[in-house]
């Protein structure tokens, strides 16, 4: 990939306001929009996990354990997945700057290929080792046969998700966005209905319990495929994608695919990896440490879909003004992006350790898990300002300028060096309160920030990265 070109960017002449925000109009009415909508896409993802854990909960919290570490599976998964489809973004993003269409078709033909078989992987092992994965994550036998029966049903959703969700990154990346949240809204709808019948038995239908959740995830995601394969074959006007061509084998762009793509992809295993093993950390010390966990991540999560959204909205503003050769905005629009980060970030920890004790009330837990849970939720009120910076300036503003590689590298160094031993040390050697290991897990999103924000602010990150010379760069 020999075309790759790294850019010195020229002085920074354009006058702002409020000391770092950009006065380009331009930028507020393309970044917002794709905030937005990015972020309600998001939302409605997360929601159905909440949902689950409600219902989940209310039935019994031996499911809601077993829910719980089967998700860490499908976290592992669809990490691959959104790393393949960042580097659909970053690459097909830079194509669309310059208007051109064709590369972008065969970037999405490829990724949507990787991602399938991602999610095949997955599936033929949750589908011949589902003991053996729930083993991994809880010595407890209970919790471990509830989650194999999950399993069984929720791994057929591998196959269909590494599709949809391909096709949602490949929108995205030439800003169209809108149609993933009518995607993810009609999971909710669906979802909560079915997992109403089938959980309990309400309406005629048989009580499932566990496996009753399972099946109305995979219907769900049925819905979602069907849903953008009709938007993208027939409605959408941009790239007007034909059925051969998603299916056609062209290897024109795949060196630079790859070259784009590995190192993003091999940073989302890793950290989905780690997360896994942060699970199996807090999973070995009780099935209440499990529950617990599992309700204060979905509920930050929830609060924090801005701040994590940021980075796609950022990734595809970026990659598109590199495309364009616009280089002489680039320090203006990083600089006014982190700026948003941070305020988004203080917000949610606010909103966060404001609103804790109302929303764990609303589960059907013990006494105890409540307890846990606000403890947990008053940690990650912390943390999630700095992962609302630190995570959209390495996979949307760095990523989105070109370069893949510094993601990976900060991750999994932090993760593998740091985040991962300690937390084992306090929970098996020191046996200290699970709070404290909870925070020794999440105290990598606070230290994360100060080398995320000085290669940022160095602005050495800009590359071009497609083929052909790309239109000439306008002048400041």
């Amino acid at each position: 990939m020999d075309h790759v070109r790294k850019v010195v960017l020229p002085p920074d002449r354009e006058p702002k306001y409020l000391g770092i925000f950009t006065k380009e109009k331009a930028f507020y009415r393309a970044f917002i929009p794709l905030l937005i909508i990015i972020s309600l896409q998001h939302l409605a993802a997360l929601m159905v996990n909440m949902v689950d854990n409600l219902m989940l909960g209310s039935y019994t919290e031996l499911a809601l354990s077993g829910a719980t570490l089967v998700n860490q599976i499908h976290f592992v998964m669809q990490e691959l997945c959104s790393g393949i489809g960042m580097g659909i973004v970053v690459l097909a993003s830079q194509y669309w700057g310059q208007q051109r269409i064709e590369p972008i078709k065969k970037i999405i033909s490829m990724g949507i290929k990787m991602a399938f078989v991602v999610g095949l992987v997955f599936f033929l092992l949750s589908q011949f080792a589902p003991m053996p994965l729930m083993h991994f994550f809880t010595n407890d036998a209970a919790v471990a046969a509830e989650g194999a029966k999950y399993l069984a049903v929720i791994g057929w959703t591998y196959l269909i998700f590494s599709i949809s969700n391909s096709l949602m990154y490949s929108l995205q990346s030439v800003q169209t966005a809108a149609i993933g949240t009518v995607m993810s809204c009609s999971t909710i709808c669906i979802n909560l209905v079915l997992n109403y019948c089938l959980i309990f038995g309400h309406f005629g239908f048989p009580e499932l319990g566990i496996v009753g959740a399972a099946v109305a995830t995979l219907v769900s995601r049925s819905v979602e495929l069907v849903i953008i394969l009709v938007y993208v074959l027939f409605i959408d006007k941009k790239l007007h994608m034909k059925l051969i061509e998603l299916l056609r084998f062209d290897t024109t762009y795949l060196k630079d695919f790859l070259r784009v793509a590995m190192p993003v992809t091999l940073s989302a295993f890793l950290w989905g990896i780690a997360q896994a093993a942060q699970s199996a950390v807090l999973g070995h010390i009780s099935a209440t440490t499990i529950a617990a966990n599992s309700i204060a991540v979905v509920i930050a999560n929830v609060f924090a879909v801005f701040g994590m959204s940021n980075a796609g909205a950022a990734s595809i503003i970026m990659g598109k003004t590199v495309g364009e050769g616009r280089f002489h905005v680039i320090r203006a629009y990083s600089k006014t992006m982190q700026g948003i980060f941070l305020i988004i970030g203080v917000c949610t920890g606010v909103l966060l350790f404001l609103f804790k004790d109302l929303i764990v009330g609303f589960y059907a837990v013990s006494p105890e898990t409540k307890a846990l849970a606000t403890s947990f939720l008053i940690v990650l009120s912390v943390t999630t300002v700095g992962s609302c910076y630190e995570f959209p300036c390495e996979s949307g503003i760095i990523a989105g300028g070109g370069t893949t590689k510094y993601a990976p590298l900060v991750d999994n160094l932090f993760m593998w060096l740091w985040t991962i031993p300690a937390s084992a040390i306090s929970a098996f050697v020191f046996h200290v309160p699970p709070v404290v290991t909870f925070m020794i897990l999440k105290s990598d999103q606070l230290f994360k920030c100060i080398p995320n924000s000085i290669v940022t602010n160095r602005y050495r990150w800009v590359r071009i990265l497609t083929k052909d010379d790309p239109p000439e760069a306008e002048q400041t």
